[in-house]
C-alpha cells in the first residue's frame, strides 16, 4: 500500500509528463475525476437541477470549471511552476561551481607564489601500486548509488528519478517566479528590449497562440486603462455585447494592442468554463458569457476579469526571429505576474505599479540590472 501511494504521490507530481505513463496512470485520472465528480455532486446538485438538460450537454459546467482549478492547485499540477525549481535548482548549483573554481584558482595562486620563494625538496617516489582496492575501504564506496534506488517508480529514467526525487535546494514563491526562455511558446510572457519604441515600449505581452507555420498571437496586459469597462466602452470605439457591460461594469480594462481595438478578450483565472481557452495552467482567456452568468450568481468577482481591448499578431516566423534578434525577452512567469490587472494579490517585493520592471528585477542578473537603470515611467500609461 506504501509503495502504492509513493508512486501515485509521483505521478500526481508530473501529470503533464509523457514520459510517466505507467499502468498507474488510468488510475490516477478515475481518482482525480471521482474527487472532482463527488465534490460537484454534493455541493452543486442543486444548482445542477434548475439547468436546462439542453444547456448542460452543450455547456461545461462552470463550478466544475472552478473546482478542477483548486484541485489542480492541490495536486501541484503545473509544470511551469515544476520547471521553474529546476531553473532555480540549476543557477545555484551553477553559482556554487563557479565558487568552488574560483576558490581553486585563488589558491592555486597562492600556493604558486608561495612555492616559488622556497626551493622544492626532493620526495620519496613510491612504485606504482596495482592493487588499488584501499580506495574500496571508504564508506560508501561499492554500493550501489544509482538514482533508481531513490525513488520507487520503475518506469522513470534515472534522469526524472533524480529531477523529481533529489531533495531541492531552493525555495520558489509560487506568487513570484521569473525565469528566462530560450525559445516562445504558448503561456509565456514578451518583455520589450529597454530600447524598443513605439506602441510596444516597455510592454509585457502574454502569448496566446504561436506557431512558426502559421503566426502568432498574443495581448499587451500591462497598460490598463484609468477608467472600469463601462466608461472605456462608453469614450472609445468597442464592440462589446450590452449585457458584458452591465455585469462587468467595474472590471478593469487593459490595452492589448494595435490590432482590432475595438474587441474585447477576456483574461482571468476562474477557470476553463465555456467558451474560454487554457493558455497555461491558472491562466484562461475568454469565456465572458459563462463568467457573467457566474456573476450574476455571485460566485465570481467581476474586479477579477481583465477586459483587454485590442491584441497583437505576427505572421509565420516573425516572433521568433525577433526574439532571437532581442526585440523581446522570452520569459515564463507566474500566474501571479500575468493576472497582476486582474485581481491576483501583491506583495511587499512587488512594484505593483510597473510590471515591465517587476519582471525583470525577479529574473535578477543582468535583468536586474536593466530595470533598474531604466524603469521609471510605470504601467500607466497614455494609449494609442
Amino acid at each position: 500500500m506504501r509503495r502504492t501511494q509513493n508512486i501515485i504521490s509521483i505521478l500526481l507530481t508530473l501529470t503533464n509528463t509523457s514520459a510517466y505513463l505507467s499502468p498507474y496512470g488510468n488510475n490516477i485520472k478515475t481518482f482525480h475525476n471521482h474527487i472532482t465528480n463527488n465534490a460537484y455532486n454534493n455541493k452543486f446538485a442543486s444548482s445542477r437541477l434548475r439547468m436546462n438538460s439542453s444547456d448542460s450537454n452543450n455547456h461545461k459546467d462552470s463550478d466544475r470549471a472552478h473546482i478542477e482549478l483548486h484541485l489542480e492547485d492541490m495536486m501541484g499540477d503545473d509544470w511551469r511552476l515544476f520547471r521553474a525549481k529546476l531553473v532555480a535548482q540549476e543557477q545555484l548549483e551553477q553559482s556554487e561551481s563557479n565558487n568552488v573554481q574560483s576558490n581553486n584558482d585563488a589558491f592555486r595562486f597562492s600556493t604558486g607564489a608561495i612555492t616559488s620563494l622556497f626551493p622544492q625538496q626532493e620526495t620519496e617516489q613510491f612504485p606504482a601500486s596495482n592493487n588499488d582496492g584501499m580506495l574500496h575501504n571508504y564508506d560508501g564506496l561499492g554500493e550501489d548509488s544509482s538514482p533508481k534506488n531513490y525513488c520507487v517508480d520503475p518506469f522513470a529514467t534515472p534522469e526524472e528519478i533524480m529531477a523529481v526525487c533529489r531533495k531541492p535546494k531552493v525555495n520558489i514563491n509560487k506568487h513570484r517566479w521569473a525565469h528566462s526562455l530560450s525559445h516562445v511558446e504558448p503561456g509565456c510572457v514578451l518583455i520589450a528590449n529597454e530600447k524598443l519604441g513605439g506602441v510596444f515600449h516597455q510592454t509585457v505581452v502574454l502569448v496566446i497562440d504561436h506557431h512558426d507555420a502559421s503566426g502568432s498571437t498574443g495581448i499587451i496586459i500591462n497598460r490598463p486603462y484609468p477608467d472600469k469597462l463601462t466608461k472605456v466602452s462608453q469614450e472609445e470605439t468597442s464592440n462589446i455585447d450590452p449585457r458584458l457591460k452591465l455585469a462587468f461594469n467595474k472590471s478593469p480594462v487593459a490595452f492589448g494592442g494595435p490590432i482590432m481595438k475595438e474587441e474585447y478578450t477576456v483574461l482571468h483565472g476562474y477557470g476553463e468554463v465555456d467558451g474560454s481557452k487554457k493558455v497555461a495552467p491558472g491562466i484562461f482567456v475568454g469565456g465572458s458569457q459563462e463568467l457573467a452568468n457566474e456573476v450574476h450568481r455571485n460566485a465570481f468577482d467581476p474586479s477579477e476579469a481583465l477586459f483587454v481591448k485590442g491584441h497583437a499578431t505576427w505572421v509565420q516566423s516573425q516572433l521568433s526571429r525577433e526574439a532571437a534578434k532581442g526585440v523581446w525577452h522570452v520569459a515564463s512567469v507566474s500566474h501571479d505576474f500575468i493576472l497582476r490587472y486582474a485581481g491576483a494579490p501583491t506583495e511587499d517585493d512587488d512594484n505593483p505599479n510597473d510590471l515591465w520592471s517587476d519582471i525583470l528585477t525577479c529574473m535578477g542578473g543582468n535583468y536586474a540590472d536593466v530595470a533598474k537603470e531604466y524603469a521609471n515611467r510605470g504601467d500607466m500609461r497614455v494609449t494609442p
